[in-house]
């Protein structure tokens, strides 16, 4: 009965929307009972909830993206939403100027450097090493960048999800082990370093730091995917 239910109504589309914003409030909820842990980032939790949800019914990955197509239309206006904060510390974004592209350009070359070299290091094949190339950037654009450069976009999909959920977990640390106080400083690093999910979490220092990882993130997705493809031809990959 259950089934037969489930075949009638799993092509609606508000089923899937209603099943997509759930899963993310039961996400969010997990993640404040774990202390905010980065490890239970809620989109990793809610993505998780998910695919356990569609394995459990034999439900195509299609049937879902095409029934919850609305909210992924929304993250384009959330995405351009980041530039209101941004412009309310305008002033302050031009008097770092030259700083802050350097470090976003140290950073997007240092984070695709050095996973080149775990991997062959470990004696990856090709196609993982440029899976892996474009990881620090938000999922779309590494997506993008994959394809292009040769890689898997599934799997650099997962390891973006992955380095974000490391970069949260990390970031503390750090700033604590160098003392970094300055918001704008913390948000900007944890947007180079762990692109979207790095910035939903910046906004926990504020919106000064929110707004400066949302403008690390665009910047170092813009910049990665100028650079990477002229960088893996330059290492012979």
């Amino acid at each position: 009965m259950i089934a037969e239910i489930w075949q009638t109504y799993q092509t609606e589309p508000l089923l899937w929307i209603i099943v997509t914003v759930v899963a993310f409030l039961i996400a969010s909820w997990i993640n404040r009972l774990a202390g905010r842990t980065p490890l239970l980032h809620p989109v990793v939790v809610g993505l998780l909830l998910i695919i356990g949800l569609l394995k459990l019914t034999g439900t195509e990955y299609d049937t879902y993206k095409e029934g919850a197509r609305f909210i992924h239309f929304l993250l384009g206006p959330a995405v351009v939403a980041l530039a209101v904060p941004l412009y309310d510390n305008l002033a302050r974004v031009r008097s770092m100027l030259l700083p802050l592209l350097v470090a976003c350009t140290t950073g997007a070359i240092v984070a695709a450097l050095t996973a080149i070299a775990v991997g062959v290091w470990l004696d990856l094949s090709m196609q993982t090493l440029l899976s892996l190339a474009p990881k620090s950037v938000t999922t779309p654009i590494a997506i993008g960048i994959a394809d292009k450069i040769g890689g898997y976009p599934s799997l650099t999909a997962g390891l973006v999800l992955i380095t974000g959920a490391l970069g949260c977990l990390m970031s503390p640390f750090v700033c604590k082990v160098l003392r970094v106080d300055d918001p704008a400083i913390r948000g900007f690093s944890l947007g180079v370093a762990a692109h979207a999910m790095g910035t939903a979490y910046a906004f926990e220092y504020g919106a000064l730091a929110g707004a400066f990882g949302g403008l690390a993130m665009g910047m170092t997705g813009t910049f990665t995917a100028f650079m990477l493809p002229p960088l893996i031809a330059l290492l012979g990959l």
